[in-house]
């Protein structure tokens, strides 16, 4: 019986290691081409990582929450004469560019909030059988789930495919037979089948999966199953942050008192260290200067009352970066790059806008494509479909990287303004405020307005003070008075 060893394959991008988040498959289980057998984290998507072959997993080389670099290897496969042939030369898993992302085919979207902070929901999506990355071969149809080989119970956690001591062995000795009428329990299936984003929402509130029966495609559990299991308790009212926040208090409440530890050490990896490299990378590259501007919104916050009353699509982040879009066409200088390689100064014709947005697992900016060509009403739904995707972790490589300019959305959080660091590559970055009802000059006389305050961070190396300054008048103007926009395209 011939042997596979299959190496963690380059997941695009370049990227160099990845978190193996969870195991699918145990040692024993008979495996088809192109089935996903685990899920990794990359320091931009999670990725459900397909079987480049047909086999049997004869061993699992890393625990799950272990950071394995690119072309290290990660499992082994028996193929039993041809039936674990692959698909062609480009499969081969030894090589550390075996595939690029695929994007994250089995994370639950969930919902979530927009960048207005307005609620929203997705509905589950069910596991992608056959995701294949690029490498890997065709999809293989599969009508029902394949079968395990039997094994004893001590071979079906990852930790003990990794090394067999002494002690491992007496234990498989001794473990007694399996009854030959019930297959064996994965761990996957010990913890019951769901998703990371659904466990993780299953912990903030309070609900026990190994309780639940899953209602979604094979059994899995969905996050409408969480939801429906915690609106039972009558002391569930708070929402997931809340719950984890109320969680929380009683140990900050104690933090003197010794209740907990003196120190508490938490690993650097993926999004967050990711997000370190590229702010220091930045702030150590390009001389930052944030230029602010405050502005009375009301006519832009009624607009968008006005449309939602109308069933279409707005909201205050979307009519933002509409005007951004405006504003770069008059002022394209906000939209470059500085090429120190070549020695040139790299301007764009479109925009790629990235959107910040706050995820469990940190700070990400995926961007929307072509974004100046799309009208108000796309703008809203393109955002909230974004950030939809990266609170999920379906996020992929492609949709964050590209960008050429972004919006962050400081105000959702209560932030007046900030200095916003720029995307590393990226000439400027917009920073919206809270919008306060507070007293204003309107009309020579003071009245309650709609305030809110613009921050504008910008390489000085590509945008003067002055291009700076009147690209922020403009957006600035069109918030103002949505109707100034006929003036300036």
């Amino acid at each position: 019986m011939a042997v596979k060893e299959f190496a963690l394959p380059d997941l695009g991008e370049g990227l160099t290691e990845s978190e193996i988040v969870e195991w699918h498959v145990a040692v024993g289980d008979l495996v088809t081409l192109n089935q996903p057998i685990a899920e990794v984290e990359t320091a931009k998507a999670i990725v459900s990582l397909p079987s480049p072959v047909a086999g049997i997993i004869s061993a699992l080389h890393a625990e799950p929450g272990s950071t394995v670099q690119v072309g290290t290897r990660i499992v082994t496969f028996e193929l039993d004469g041809g039936a674990g042939a692959e698909s062609g030369p480009e499969a081969s898993s030894a090589s550390a560019d075996a595939g690029t992302d695929a994007g994250d085919a089995n994370a639950n979207a969930g919902g979530a909030k927009d960048s207005d902070g307005v609620a929203t929901t997705v509905a589950e999506a069910a596991p992608e059988r056959n995701a294949v990355l690029v490498g890997y071969g065709p999809a293989v149809e599969s009508g029902k789930r394949p079968t395990r080989k039997p094994r004893s119970a001590a071979a079906t956690t990852p930790s003990a495919a990794l090394a067999a001591t002494p002690a491992a062995d007496a234990e498989v000795v001794a473990a007694a037979p399996e009854p030959a009428s019930e297959p064996a329990v994965t761990p996957t299936d010990a913890r019951t089948k769901t998703t990371p984003p659904v466990r993780k929402l299953a912990a903030d509130r309070g609900v026990d999966l190994t309780q639940l029966s899953g209602t979604g495609p094979e059994g899995i559990i969905t996050r409408d199953d969480v939801l429906s299991a915690a609106e039972q308790s009558p002391d569930d009212t708070q929402s997931g942050e809340d719950a984890a926040a109320g969680a929380s208090a009683p140990q900050t409440a104690g933090a003197f008192a010794g209740t907990r530890p003196r120190e508490t050490r938490t690993p650097i990896k993926s999004v967050r260290k990711a997000t370190a490299a590229a702010m220091v990378a930045s702030a150590f590259t390009a001389p930052h200067v944030t230029e602010f501007l405050t502005i009375d919104v009301t006519r832009t916050v009624e607009l968008v009352a006005k449309l939602k009353a109308k069933g279409t699509a707005a909201s205050v982040l979307s009519v933002v970066a509409k005007a951004l879009c405006i504003g770069v066409a008059r002022h394209p200088s906000l939209n470059s790059r500085w090429d120190a390689e070549a020695n040139e100064i790299v301007e764009f014709g479109y925009i790629n806008l990235g959107i910040a947005v706050a995820t469990p697992r940190g700070l990400m900016v995926p961007n929307l494509k072509d974004a100046g060509t799309m009208s108000l009403a796309e703008l809203t739904d393109a955002i909230g479909d974004l950030a939809r995707n990266a609170r999920a972790s379906k996020a992929t490589p492609a949709s964050l990287n590209g960008g050429t300019i972004s919006i962050t959305n400081v105000g959702v959080f209560g932030i007046d303004a900030g200095t916003p660091i720029l995307n590393p590559g990226e000439a400027a970055i917009l920073a919206m405020g809270a919008v306060r009802r507070m007293p204003w000059e309107h009309h020579g006389d003071i009245a309650l307005r709609d305030v809110m305050t613009l921050s504008l961070s910008f390489d000085h190396r590509l945008v003067d003070g002055e291009q700076g300054a009147r690209f922020l008048t403009d957006v600035g103007s069109i918030l103002n008075d949505p109707g100034t926009v006929l003036t300036m395209v």
